[in-house]
């Protein structure tokens, strides 16, 4: 079997699937690889490292795409506007795919379906189940983890204000007062981050153990009692609230937002799109020079305004929508997803290499399409086909 890496082509992502220490692996695991000229250029991986760990490298992707059985990627399939066509056209028909789908998300619906139409059977990074024997293949919370630093640090870099309380000769400056919406990986990472940075935190999630997180690293908890089988599943990630529990939040939400300086929204549902919890009758009553970054805009959003991939502004208030914040963090954010695929690949093939396991819990959660048919939950709902 042939794995294929092809550089990456979104805006401004540095990240690679394969490293030249994971290639050694996948080589002397029998398999062949074949990446993509300077795919791991801005990981700080050459040409002659990949050569060196064993792999061809390529200069054509279409030739990488229609001569792989296995293409490891990070972001989801994308037009290609070098190649004239979409990367889904240039995989083979009954090629295996593992990459980050984010296949309920709206915008991705299209790429899931030309997916399915070729035959290709495509696994998602994102919907990976959290149980133990799958923490080395957890490339969302590793992921995550660089997500919820960044999004700060891009925060504060476009915050008009200090961050800390400051002092002048002229008087003190209050230190910047922060929302966290969501107080999973990302959201934690985003407490920590801000309150390393001076600034007075607030976290809001509606999973009790969540908050008890959040607090223990020097946040301020806002949010209401809710049954927890609602709140979060088995394995401690967020569910899908009803409606009714929605609009509650939102009216929680309301006046915290329009007292924060810079709101971090990550509240994600594992598997489906993100709940919009931020409306535009929110930012219109925040304060002008406000920052909100929508963390959650791979899976749609929490925010109804965030433009897709973009920075949009509204009422004097910034809005940033980046969907590939890992990516600005190529070195480590390449070294972990990776490693996160190596243990998803040899997990796979545990049984020998053209044996795929798909009746195996991990991959049985995060296949989305197989013989010509979408099989993810969370997508066959998101597109009403459930």
């Amino acid at each position: 079997m042939i794995v294929g890496v092809p550089k990456e082509i979104l805006d401004q992502e540095g990240r690679v699937a394969a490293i030249p220490e994971t290639v050694r692996e996948y080589v002397q695991m029998g398999f062949e690889v074949a990446v993509q000229s300077a795919a791991g250029e801005a990981a700080l991986f050459g040409d002659d490292a990949y050569v060196n760990a064993g792999a061809r490298v390529l200069r054509d992707p279409a030739e990488l795409f229609r001569t792989s059985d296995m293409i490891l990627k990070v972001k989801q399939p994308w037009r290609n506007a070098a190649a004239g066509c979409h990367e889904a056209e240039l995989i083979r028909e009954g090629t295996i795919l593992i990459a980050f789908l984010h296949p309920a998300a709206p915008f991705n619906h299209e790429m899931v379906s030309m997916l399915a139409q070729r035959y290709v059977t495509a696994f998602s990074m994102d919907a990976i189940p959290r149980i133990s024997r799958a923490q080395r293949m957890d490339a969302l919370t590793s992921m995550s983890t660089i997500s919820g630093y960044k999004a700060m640090l891009i925060a504060a870099n476009r915050f008009p204000k200090f961050i800390p309380m400051t002092g002048t000769t002229l008087g003190t400056l209050k230190a910047a007062t922060v929302l966290v919406v969501g107080a999973g990986v990302v959201g934690l990472q985003a407490i920590a981050t801000a309150k390393r940075m001076g600034a007075t935190v607030t976290a809001v999630d509606v999973r009790d153990e969540a908050r008890k997180t959040a607090a223990s690293l020097g946040a301020k908890i806002a949010g209401f009692e809710i049954p927890a089988e609602l709140a979060a599943g088995p394995d401690g990630r967020s569910l899908a609230l009803p409606e009714a529990w929605m609009e509650k939040e939102r009216l929680l939400l309301e006046p915290l937002v329009q007292q924060a300086d810079i709101l971090i929204l990550s509240a994600l549902v594992p598997g489906e799109v993100a709940p919009v919890l931020v409306t535009t009758e929110m930012i219109d009553k925040m304060k002008p020079g406000s920052i909100i970054v929508d963390v959650s805009i791979d899976q749609g959003g929490n925010c109804d305004a965030t433009e897709l991939g973009g920075d949009t502004t509204r009422s004097g208030v910034l809005i940033l929508g980046l969907w590939n914040i890992p990516g600005s963090m190529p070195v480590h954010g390449s070294w972990l997803y990776a490693q996160n695929v190596l243990h998803y690949v040899k997990n796979l093939f545990h049984q020998g290499l053209g044996a795929m396991d798909l009746e195996d819990e991990i991959t049985r959660e995060s296949l989305v399409t197989h013989q010509g048919r979408i099989v993810h939950r969370g997508t066959l709902k998101a597109m009403g086909l459930e």
